[in-house]
């Protein structure tokens, strides 16, 4: 409920998609920062121009306006004048180059907060940084890749158009949402990003728990996540033809469940059931199937942000193994609650030494839960994202003053957009 110092206020969300939190991690924290203005007492309308996809949570019966809205075209301009928001949040940098100059031109006292979900350019440039290296040779040594400074990922990005115009888009904003710490360090460190501008906002847990189904009572190995995100197929091409082959032969009789939304033919025709490797489709409960399995195996080769499917092994008190970039950011100073590595056979053999040791397992597990008890408990971000907010709708033409370099930005880049987006919906009208 609202309080007397934080009084309620009106939240737009304007979506990249109807958010799916069983789908994908994204989605998932998109909901998580919905709950903390709902728990606050906040109006929220939910708008976007996606199609519904199949797993779309219900937001109306969370007392959510759902409102479908269209690119490119003048009718958002009245939606959003008659609206008057107090905040608007954008959903990925794509959906602040498209409204953002809308919503200024239309109601210039509302707070625009970017939710990046992650850092997308340093997502993008570590993908083509993995091709590059693989060169089609599906388990090439990637040691040298996996051990990049903050340095060597700058470099990475700084001729990137995605990273140009990302960077853009935190800047025009009045506060970025960022689920990593260590994109905090990179973003203020090698691009000089003032640190008023961002806020570390990772997943959240609500309970953080204590206990769980014990070692005895769990059988196989699981590798769970959508299948349309690219690091996900990767990692799953990577555990069929290298991983999976090196712990089968430690475990003949090893069996990996692989779970994924939106799976497609190729995914599916890499079952078999002899070799124990089974695409088992979508989870109808992530937390169930993971609860049943031992390990979890996260072979990430690239990506970006924090990792939805390592949290809930984590509340599931169920091990991962996985590569630095799968840890990044999700421990701290803290023990990773499983185990790093970064090549197919110290992956395949921390796998086994997990499955088969009763005590570094139990180790791990209770780990886990020190990992999520000192990171991502819910009610303290709740608490830290609710004041900023409340501080910059108290102060903004101070805040934004300083921030000259969004100012010009937004003048530049808002026109150009504003001229091409009427000349779109000129066009459009002809057609």
């Amino acid at each position: 409920m609202a309080t007397e110092t934080t009084p309620a206020a009106h939240l737009l969300i304007i979506g990249y998609v109807w958010p799916e939190p069983r789908s994908s991690a994204a989605s998932g924290h998109v909901m998580q920062l919905t709950e903390c203005f709902l728990e606050r007492g906040w109006r929220i309308t939910f708008a976007s121009a996606a199609t519904e996809g199949e797993h779309k949570a219900d937001l109306a019966a969370m007392g959510i306006r759902e409102v479908a809205i269209a690119l490119n075209d003048s009718s958002f301009d009245r939606f959003i004048a008659d609206l008057q928001p107090d905040v608007v949040l954008f959903d990925q940098f794509l959906m602040e180059e498209q409204f953002g100059w809308r919503v200024e031109k239309h109601c210039p006292q509302a707070v625009r907060v970017l939710e990046t979900s992650d850092l997308q350019s340093l997502r993008h440039a570590r993908h083509q940084r993995v091709k590059d290296l693989l060169q089609g040779k599906p388990d090439a040594d990637l040691s040298g890749y996996f051990k990049l400074d903050d340095d060597a990922l700058f470099a990475l990005m700084a001729e990137s158009d995605i990273a140009r115009r990302e960077i853009a888009a935190i800047y025009r904003s009045d506060l970025s949402l960022m689920v990593s710490d260590m994109e905090i360090e990179l973003l203020t460190r090698r691009f000089a990003l003032p640190a008023a501008l961002l806020l570390w906002a990772p997943l959240l847990v609500r309970e953080v728990p204590d206990h769980g189904k014990g070692f005895d009572e769990r059988a196989h190995f699981l590798t769970i996540g959508n299948f349309r995100h690219a690091p996900n197929w990767d990692a799953v091409l990577w555990l069929k033809h290298s991983i999976w082959p090196l712990i089968r032969a430690q475990m003949p009789n090893a069996q990996l469940h692989v779970y994924g939304a939106y799976t497609p033919p190729k995914a599916a025709a890499l079952h078999n059931a002899a070799q124990g490797f089974h695409i088992m489709n979508w989870a109808e409960d992530a937390l169930e199937v993971m609860s049943a399995a031992r390990v979890s195996l996260a072979p990430l080769r690239f990506g970006a942000g924090i990792k939805g499917k390592v949290i809930d092994a984590m509340v599931c008190g169920t091990p991962t193994v996985t590569t630095p970039i799968g840890a990044e950011a999700m421990h701290g100073e803290l023990p990773f609650p499983g185990a790093v590595a970064t090549d197919a056979q110290r992956l395949a053999d921390e796998a086994v030494r997990l499955y088969t040791d009763q005590a570094r397992w139990e180790k791990a597990q209770r780990e886990g839960w020190q990992v999520l008890q000192a990171r991502f408990r819910h009610a303290q971000h709740c608490k830290t994202l609710i004041e900023r907010i409340d501080q910059l709708r108290a102060n903004l033409p101070a805040h934004r003053t300083a921030n000259f370099t969004g100012a010009m930005l937004r003048h530049h880049l808002h026109k150009s957009t504003q001229y091409m987006s009427q000349w779109i919906e000129a066009k459009n009208r002809k057609m």
